[in-house]
């Protein structure tokens, strides 16, 4: 930072020199004007004056002119001459022209002292940067060392981690094989339990229910994934193992392969100069990637690619010391469950039987009762129709009456007694309408708890198939003990 204010200052220094200079040349020149030297007669001169007097009277009419005159008295005051010929105006004064000249060689000197100014300013200019170019050139080199230093000692670290765990993967995959056969006589039970689940699963409406034999084979579906475990993590685990052993191998080579390509990348970068022939114009290469890491995180994903591989080597190496002790008592255990499994299948086709039973006695009652009710309903219907001629014959009646004439309509007991007569049949006619609306609803009644019980009966026998048809066939192909062990 000092190097570079010195700098400046000196060309401040140099800039002022040259404005003096310049000044100096001017002033030299007034000064040469001052020393009883007469001015050139392109500039002004000692007798000059502001505003200028006419130097001789020119008429307007004349040999020098022709025309009239044409300016007022306050023309005269502003120094115009305007003297008209058939060929020009004239404006100015030679005094007023001597002092134009004064400023158009004041203005160029101005103009070449700032042009001086200014290329100085320029020469300095480059010289710092080319300085401040240099010295940033060789600490960016320095960088690009250390960092390709860095590189190339976490590749190889990378490099002794990958032949680590590719021995691991090979030691692991013979063990894979010795499990493999006992594994896939695992997943016979499981299967057949997850199909058995799949085939109840088609019950129909009431009888899909979570009941004992759906929780014993839910238990068989878990002990199989706990033999798994059991069996110190059995085929899937070991295929897990691998899987993550594999992942972890391709993570470090990608890593190492990045850092390769990042190491030759970097070493071209160190041996590059200004005049290497692979220099070109890369627009937009000072742009800063949003998905670019920092020196921390570099550092941290590397080291994770390592502990992350170390881990599951370590893993490895424990699943391997154990793998001897994974066939103990498992058979033992399903075999138990899948006759668990058989006495709660074998109870609830019983139980369902049963209830198939008291269901078909059941609607065998409900067809009776809804063939007496069908029986009522038609009474109730001709005993209403019974009650319409008795209601004709009293309205009759009442109508007839009202054509009595004068006082011989009269309220007598018997138009009381026929209008109560009208009454009393329209509410017993009510009363039958009502009980008849009623033995009508209790017909729909039966007749919807007759569909219910026969779509309960189809539902029970489609259960009954289920379980004994299809439950207690499927469940025959259960594996034995001998199968189970792998032999």
């Amino acid at each position: 930072m000092s190097v570079i204010s010195n700098d400046k200052h000196n060309g401040l220094i140099e800039t002022s020199q040259l404005v003096s200079q310049q000044t100096a040349t001017m002033q030299s020149m007034e000064d040469d004007c001052g020393d009883n030297k007469k001015p050139p007669p392109y500039l002004p001169q000692s007798e000059d004056d502001y505003p200028p007097k006419p130097e001789c009277l020119m008429e307007p009419l004349g040999p020098w002119a022709t025309g009239s005159v044409t300016c007022s008295t306050k023309g005269g005051i502003t120094g115009l001459r305007p003297v008209v010929d058939r060929y020009t105006i004239t404006r100015y004064g030679p005094s007023e022209w001597r002092a134009h000249n004064l400023n158009i060689f004041q203005e160029s000197n101005e103009k070449i002292c700032d042009a001086q100014v200014t290329a100085n300013n320029a020469k300095q200019c480059v010289e710092q940067t080319y300085a401040a170019a240099d010295k940033t050139q060789l600490e960016t080199t320095e960088h690009l060392k250390t960092r390709a230093n860095e590189v190339y000692r976490l590749k190889t670290e990378l490099e002794h981690a990958i032949s680590a765990n590719v021995e691991e993967i090979g030691l692991l995959e013979a063990e894979r094989r010795r499990v493999q056969r006992s594994l896939s006589i695992l997943t016979i039970p499981a299967s057949i339990a997850n199909e058995f689940l799949q085939i109840r699963s088609s019950r129909l409406e009431s009888d899909l229910v979570r009941d004992n034999v759906e929780e014993q084979l839910t238990k068989e579906i878990a002990l199989c994934s706990e033999i798994r475990t059991l069996l110190n993590r059995t085929y899937e685990q070991i295929e897990t193992q691998m899987t993550e052993l594999k992942t972890v191998k391709t993570r470090m080579e990608s890593d190492w392969s990045d850092k390769v390509h990042t190491y030759n990348i970097d070493s071209l970068c160190v041996n590059l100069s200004n005049d290497s022939p692979l220099l070109l114009w890369k627009a937009g290469a000072t742009r800063i990637p949003e998905d670019q890491s920092t020196p921390t995180s570099y550092e941290h994903f590397t080291r994770e690619a390592l502990a992350a591989g170390e881990s599951a080597k370590q893993k490895s190496i424990n699943l391997r010391s154990t793998l001897n002790k994974i066939f103990i008592n498992f058979v033992k255990d399903l075999r138990d469950q899948a006759t668990c499994v058989d006495i709660a299948l074998a109870e609830n086709v019983k139980l369902t039987q049963d209830c198939l039973e008291q269901l078909e006695k059941e609607l065998l009652r409900c067809l009776r009762e809804l063939a007496s009710t069908e029986k009522l309903i038609e009474e109730l219907r001709d005993s209403t129709k019974g009650l319409n001629n008795a209601m004709k014959l009293a309205q009759t009646r009442l109508d007839n009456r009202l054509n009595r004439c004068n006082v011989e309509s009269c309220r007598d007991a018997s138009q009381f007694a026929l209008i109560e007569e009208v009454k009393s049949l329209g509410e017993q006619k009510s009363a039958l309408l009502t009980e008849l609306k009623r033995t009508e609803e209790s017909q729909a009644k039966l007749v919807k708890t007759r569909g219910t019980l026969e779509h309960e009966i189809m539902v029970k026998r489609k259960t009954l198939y289920i379980d004994k048809e299809r439950g207690q066939v499927l469940r025959s192909f259960f594996p034995s003990s001998t199968d189970l062990s792998g032999f």
